[in-house]
């Protein structure tokens, strides 16, 4: 089922289903609880899809994608496919809030859709109150898929006579450091082609911190050679305070030339959470327990980057994304069914694989550091079979 149904419609199919579970957007958790009430069904239990978009991409193989390295099919997954091999009803609509004492879901054409048990994994927005001029002359990175709109437009400028020429990237977690990386890799590989060379091109990132605070000193060390290798201009501790229409100025006054700004830092929750009235963070993300509940209301459940894990605090990254939908799978069920919701301990550390631009990577995982292109390989292997349980259906 695609579109909004009317309130008495979903009234009536609610009366055929025991419980409804309502996943609101399409994120990497939710596309894992999908497959598993398709593979696993219970009578008693009608789950929801609604979504504002009928594809989502997934984030681990953004780099490559910005690199020139897969095609954009590649990397979607076709949610209104998922949703009609699974057995899941697809409401294809934009949330706006909660109605919590009636158990609603509210949307934006003013139709209600009711739950018993709803899930959020919606995803962030940017944040960028904090930069003056950024959200008119930057270009954000979350959510993803706007973020490829206003690339493809910038791709199409690159390459034209007094086009951008001087692309900056703010934020050196490891989106930031594979965003800079895997754009210089395909515009000096695709320069020549295009009649542009590539020495007219010049690339800088502008991090708050050290590059890649939360990784150790071995792959900072080895990122920092990676930059200087590849001629992009590293600046390190350096607040942005100003995005101008030709500069990133930082707070002591530094101006970096600037056509083409990429934002991948200062994130939040999308706005209308907060008038929900459930229990948010100071940047407005939903706080949860170790069984993905919200702190205040045991029938809303987050996961993604919309979920504060006040137990066990962990970075906004796709892998506890992807680790969070098998425990909100099993936890969705519970909880419709009266059972008890079982508690979820992501692991402290994991496994990144990041990318240095084409087909090389760095793998860091505590004090782990290690490089290649074998690294990529395993990289592009389990992004692929990740991809694979959602696309081969």
């Amino acid at each position: 089922m695609t579109g909004t149904p009317s309130p008495q419609a979903a009234e009536e199919g609610r009366a055929e289903a025991v419980r409804d579970i309502v996943l609101v957007g399409g994120g990497h958790a939710h596309v894992h609880v999908l497959k598993a009430f398709g593979s696993r069904p219970d009578p008693r239990i009608r789950v929801t899809l609604v979504t504002k978009d009928l594809d989502t991409p997934y984030s681990g193989m953004l780099p490559g994608l910005v690199a020139g390295l897969y095609r954009r099919d590649e990397v979607y997954i076709d949610l209104e496919k998922l949703c009609a091999a699974t057995g899941t009803r697809l409401v294809h609509a934009t949330a706006t809030g909660l109605d919590r004492a009636a158990r609603r879901l509210l949307l934006a054409d003013g139709a209600t859709l009711p739950y018993d048990v709803v899930s959020l994994d919606v995803g962030i927005t940017p944040a960028l109150d904090r930069i003056a001029g950024a959200a008119e002359h930057g270009i954000t990175v979350k959510p993803i898929g706007r973020f490829l709109e206003k690339f493809d437009a910038l791709l199409g400028r690159l390459y034209e006579t007094g086009g951008p020429r001087r692309i900056v990237g703010i934020g050196g977690g490891a989106g930031g450091v594979e965003l800079i990386l895997s754009l210089r890799h395909r515009l000096l590989r695709d320069a020549p082609a295009n009649g542009v060379t590539p020495d007219a091109f010049t690339f800088a990132l502008v991090t708050g911190s050290a590059i890649l605070p939360t990784h150790n000193d071995r792959v900072q060390q080895a990122f920092r050679k990676t930059f200087a290798e590849q001629g992009v201009r590293l600046v390190e501790n350096a607040r942005v305070r100003e995005v101008r229409a030709d500069a990133v100025i930082t707070a002591d006054g530094e101006e970096l030339p600037a056509d083409a700004v990429l934002v991948t830092t200062h994130a939040a929750a999308p706005g209308w959470l907060r008038n929900t009235r459930l229990d948010l963070d100071e940047k407005g993300f939903v706080m949860v327990g170790p069984t993905l509940q919200s702190l205040g209301d045991t029938t809303v459940f987050a996961a993604g980057d919309c979920a504060a894990l006040v137990e066990t605090p962990r970075e906004k990254a796709g892998v506890y994304a992807v680790r969070a939908g098998p425990p909100l799978a099993r936890n969705l069920r519970h909880v419709a069914l009266g059972e008890s919701p079982r508690p979820w301990h992501p692991q402290k550390r994991h496994l990144a694989l990041i990318s240095t631009g084409g087909k090389h990577a760095i793998a860091s995982r505590g004090w782990l550091y290690a490089q290649g292109d074998w690294v990529w390989t395993v990289k592009e292997c389990n992004d692929r079979r990740w991809m694979r349980k959602y696309k081969d259906l």
